[in-house]
């Protein structure tokens, strides 16, 4: 746990630094400021946008459809008992009306979370799984992590707009072309990098959120085995409808697009071929060692999730 938490914090770190190092060397050394200034005040006014709107934004995409209690009694009561113990506000429950089989949470902060299902997990998994994705995406909430991700997103997008002013605009309003052109590749270059962190970012509290669900009294099992009939779930479907939230994807517990890939692996667990993963091969899993080939480090460090062999790897050295 520490160690995860030290790496988030060197991570907010390094890229706050890299955002202030080549602020403070453009807008002193280069350009002009006050058109520099202009494309920061732009970003930084795109997140907020993507901050206030993004909830719409959600629950257009997903067709997000908010319940009472009436209407789904035991799902409201998993929520509610889990908010207790998260010591958190009870979050709007909703249910999106696609079939991949999923769960996500987002809201603005705490006094606005909300939490959903898709129809296509609800019989899927039983209700100690349930409870179990429920946890993870409760823990989501109490860390702030969608503001968390929100801000760290917006150094990506400062990097791009001063890689294209540079690039495109700067050589033809300052006869020093050449360093123009070299900043402009150097932001791009961070841009580059700093999307690459962001997506580290966003694999770290992938972690954080399986362990919340931990602490929150689920068992690892319970959450390796929804993993597992998620991955099962999303292999079954067709390209056409796993599309219909391919941009919004990095919300959901797990990324519904590897799911074919995904139930390979896990299927190497599952020893007795229950469909499940149960405490013994989850074990059996703690005591090997995972390597993974240069293919799936480079899908890995290209994705918002991590890789699911090392992430049920890590879920399975948690005690509850």
């Amino acid at each position: 746990m520490w160690s995860l938490q030290l790496r988030m914090w060197l991570l907010v770190t390094l890229l706050f630094g890299i955002i202030y190092a080549l602020l403070v060397v453009v807008g002193s050394s280069f350009l002009h400021v006050s058109n520099f200034s202009f494309y920061l005040i732009i970003s930084l006014v795109m997140m907020v946008i993507q901050y206030m709107l993004g909830p719409k934004i959600v629950e257009w995409s997903m067709r997000v459809k908010y319940i009472k209690r009436e209407e789904n009694p035991r799902l409201f009561q998993m929520v509610e008992s889990l908010s207790l113990r998260a010591n958190i506000p009870m979050p709007k429950i909703g249910i999106a009306q696609i079939d991949i089989p999923n769960a996500f949470a987002f809201g603005r902060s705490l006094k606005d979370g909300r939490v959903c299902v898709t129809n296509g997990i609800l019989n899927l998994l039983n209700e100690e799984e349930l409870k179990a994705v429920l946890g993870h995406e409760l823990s989501h909430l109490k860390n702030h992590d969608v503001l968390t991700i929100t801000l760290l997103s917006v150094i990506p997008m400062v990097m791009y707009r001063i890689a294209w002013q540079f690039l495109f605009y700067g050589r033809r309003r300052d006869d020093r072309g050449g360093n123009t052109v070299l900043i402009g590749l150097a932001a791009f270059l961070f841009y580059f990098v700093t999307n690459l962190l962001v997506l580290y970012a966003s694999r770290i509290r992938e972690y954080f959120a399986d362990r919340g669900s931990v602490l929150l009294g689920n068992q690892p099992k319970a959450l390796a085995s929804s993993l597992y009939k998620l991955a099962y779930g999303s292999a079954k479907l067709n390209k056409e409808e796993l599309k219909q939230t391919e941009g919004l994807k990095a919300f959901f517990i797990n990324d519904p697009s590897q799911g074919r890939k995904e139930v390979l692996e896990l299927s190497q667990l599952d020893l007795d071929k229950s469909g499940t993963i149960d405490a013994s091969e989850l074990e059996l899993l703690r005591r090997s060692n995972i390597r993974l080939n240069l293919g799936d480090k480079m899908l890995e460090l290209l994705s918002t999730h991590p890789n699911m062999l090392k992430r049920i790897k890590r879920l399975s050295e948690h005690k509850v």
